[in-house]
């Protein structure tokens, strides 16, 4: 392919991924930031997924999505972003809650992945028990294959609250992850 053919392809591409673009494909801005989002989520759990043996990707859900959603819009307007399950056992959940920026899904995503260090494979359990990896394990769960997420912001910003819920949920006593 000459250059300027892949020079016109990216041009292309970059105008498509603009907001002039998402208008002409007839996508509002505010569905591009949420397809950006949902992308950013998967993304962030697909790449710690793919470096394990026989943990497949996750595909996005949108009934999943929708119920990470409702539970973060509660928190956001009931209870002030309380760090607190969202109590129904239908689905897996991770949770985070961050104050003093605006969080982004990989940040979030990776706050759960980093602790992978407190895991260890061989007793199936968390190093010590005053640490967590719930969370961790849970993102790459390998029987679990559906993904949907949300994320609120609340006290005028200066709070994030993130909820991702997995279908099937994992974290099955007994069971190991991958």
């Amino acid at each position: 392919m000459g250059e300027l053919n892949l020079l016109f392809i990216v041009s292309i591409h970059v105008f498509l991924m603009s907001t002039a673009g998402w208008k002409l494909l007839g996508v509002t801005a505010a569905e591009a930031a949420m397809l950006d989002v949902t992308e950013a989520f998967l993304d962030a759990h697909n790449k710690e997924r793919a470096t394990l043996v026989g943990v497949p990707p996750l595909r996005w859900n949108n009934g999943i999505a929708s119920y990470a959603s409702r539970f973060a819009r509660s928190q956001r307007d009931h209870d002030h972003c309380e760090m607190k399950q969202s109590g129904t056992g239908k689905y897996g959940e991770n949770l985070l809650w961050g104050k003093g920026r605006p969080m982004t899904p990989s940040e979030a995503v990776q706050s759960w992945i980093d602790e992978k260090k407190f895991y260890d494979y061989k007793t199936n359990s968390c190093l010590q028990a005053d640490q967590h990896c719930g969370v961790y394990t849970q993102v790459v769960w390998k029987n679990s294959t559906e993904l949907g997420c949300a994320l609120v912001s609340c006290d005028k910003g200066d709070i994030t609250f993130v909820v991702c819920n997995y279908s099937p949920p994992g974290n099955i006593v007994g069971e190991r992850p991958y």
